[in-house]
């Protein structure tokens, strides 16, 4: 039950409404109560009253008559018993029961036991117009509670049930009222399940109340992210796809020409082709599957502390080869040998490998590629700067796109190295930027957060 919406918004409604139900049961059995004994009170003080009218001296005697009027009033078909007595103003029993409980502590009314039973009293002095000795007169009237109680469970049944009526027709309004709340959430449930899979257009938040509208947008939202992700996997399939079939038709042409050829200098020749094509295709498969693990979510989140440095030197040792066999001068300036970062050591390798790489293979024969290690502002800064040709202008942001490569550059690459970089440094949660180097080249700088030792 709980796990409907709309059964929880009435059981908050109606459980409050219960509760001060029941409340309302007790204070109004309190109030029926306290209004039965005024209603009892009234009597009985109309009934004292009368006698003590009716009451008379008349040659030094008291002459006491009680009226029919007077018993009558208590006649209301519950069989209740009356008592009367009435005392001069000496004390002395002048008529009715002498054993009729007196007031005590001043209060006129009051409740005592009388003959195996409780009742009600009510008490009345009154004086006597007249001469003689007798100046005034007490009069106690009482009655049993029979038609009194029988009074209170009337009125207190009349509030009780006037409460649950209240209380259903309360249930049965918020009931309606809490469906046509609910109609719009409704359609949209109705609407979600009746889109086809592959739809991906977003709902419109004017058809929902205020309250419901930011869900609707953050559906929205999250369906244009996915429409967006959706888009970059098609383009990255469709470029991938690409950039495997011009390989591999080199490939199959050079293992052609091998097979046509006898000559052992023209095989050789195709087979070396057929390695260097075949290495190409080896490294673009290495990063379209290292591509494939930065993206967020391929991988459970890992919060390493990794030392730049040691892993700077780490990868410098591996690419030192391909930077001696294309005269290039590699270096490491190590500013800050401290230097932490906060993040997947092993993806930071792979995003240091593609940074070199990429600065190795794009710089001319001469030049010198520097890896730059510091700390600034909280961040640990880890860059790549050349001093080759740099990039022109209007290429900062376009260089971190999936296969792009700069317009004129041989293209000995995938076009993939950057765009790994901004991955791995995004999914650490920092950033990454091309600028211009202090000696005219490019500089690749990567600012990541440093780990909680190093702050």
């Amino acid at each position: 039950m709980m796990s409907s919406l709309r059964s929880q918004l009435l059981a908050w409604l109606l459980v409050p409404l219960t509760l001060l139900a029941a409340v309302n049961a007790v204070t109004g059995y309190a109030t029926a109560r306290a209004t039965a004994d005024l209603v009892t009170d009234r009597m009985l003080l109309g009934s004292a009253r009368v006698i003590a009218e009716e009451t008379r001296a008349e040659d030094g005697l008291l002459q006491v008559t009680v009226p029919p009027a007077a018993l009558e009033m208590f006649d209301t078909g519950a069989g209740d018993f009356v008592y009367v007595r009435v005392t001069d103003g000496a004390g002395r029993l002048v008529a009715g029961a002498a054993d009729l409980p007196l007031p005590t502590g001043g209060a006129d009314a009051y409740e005592a036991a009388y003959r195996g039973r409780i009742m009600r009293f009510h008490a009345l002095d009154h004086a006597l117009a007249g001469p003689g000795p007798h100046r005034g007169i007490t009069v106690v009237v009482a009655t049993s509670l029979v038609g009194r109680d029988a009074m209170v469970r009337r009125l207190w049944l009349t509030g009780l049930g006037q409460g649950l009526a209240l209380l259903a027709t309360a249930g049965v309004f918020m009931a309606f009222g809490l469906k046509r709340g609910l109609g719009p959430l409704i359609r949209l449930r109705d609407e979600v399940r009746a889109r086809p899979t592959a739809s991906l257009e977003p709902f419109a938040p004017e058809t929902v109340q205020s309250e419901i509208r930011p869900l609707v947008e953050a559906i929205n939202g999250r369906i244009a992210r996915v429409k967006a992700q959706l888009a970059a996997q098609h383009r990255f399939v469709t470029n991938a796809a690409h950039q495997l079939r011009t390989p591999l038709a080199v490939l199959n042409l050079q293992a052609t020409y091998a097979l046509r050829r006898i000559g052992a200098d023209d095989q050789a020749t195709a087979l070396k082709a057929i390695q260097v094509g075949v290495g190409q295709m080896s490294r673009l498969a290495e990063q379209l599957l290292t591509l494939s693990r930065a993206e967020p979510g391929s991988r459970r989140a890992r919060d390493d502390r990794v030392r730049l440095g040691a892993l700077t030197r780490r990868v410098l040792e591996d690419v030192a080869g391909l930077a001696l066999e294309r005269g290039i001068d590699l270096g490491l300036d190590e500013r800050d040998p401290a230097a932490e970062a906060a993040g997947d050591e092993t993806m930071m390798g792979e995003m240091l490998v593609n940074l070199v790489d990429n600065a190795l293979r794009y710089c001319p024969a001469g030049c010198s590629v520097t890896v730059v290690i510091e700390t600034s502002g909280g961040e640990a800064v880890l860059a790549v700067q050349d001093d080759g040709p740099g990039l022109p202008p209007g290429e900062e942001e376009r260089v971190f796109e999936r296969f792009y490569r700069v317009e004129g550059t041989v293209p000995s690459g995938s076009g993939l190295g950057l765009s790994i970089v901004k991955e791995v440094a995004e999914v650490a949660g920092g950033r990454v930027a091309a600028i211009r180097s202090p000696g005219g080249g490019l500089r690749v700088e990567v600012r990541l957060p440093a780990s909680a030792e190093a702050r």
